[in-house]
């Protein structure tokens, strides 16, 4: 299985492509230099094969190489970030 995020602006979202398919997003508001994260989803499809994770890993890697930061309102990024302690140097407060 292989798969692409990338940046949505325009939709406000990172997108994550499995074999070509949209298979979820994560949802964000832009705050100058920071994005508010706000809610992710997974295609019933793909749920259960890790494609959230992926999505959020991916996300969370392109904010960090481009040096951005974050805010978390969203439920499983928030767990994702609990679970994986280096992503939490990107984390920041409203």
């Amino acid at each position: 299985m292989g798969y692409l995020v990338t940046d949505e602006p325009a939709r406000r979202r990172f997108e994550i492509l499995v074999d070509d398919a949209l298979a979820g997003f994560t949802t964000y508001e832009p705050r100058g230099e920071v994005l508010v994260f706000t809610h992710t989803e997974v295609d019933p499809r793909f749920q259960d094969q890790g494609v959230g994770s992926a999505l959020i890993r991916a996300t969370l890697d392109q904010i960090r190489d481009r040096g951005g930061r974050i805010v978390v309102h969203c439920p499983f990024m928030t767990a994702f970030v609990d679970r994986h302690p280096e992503y939490r140097p990107l984390t920041t407060t409203p």
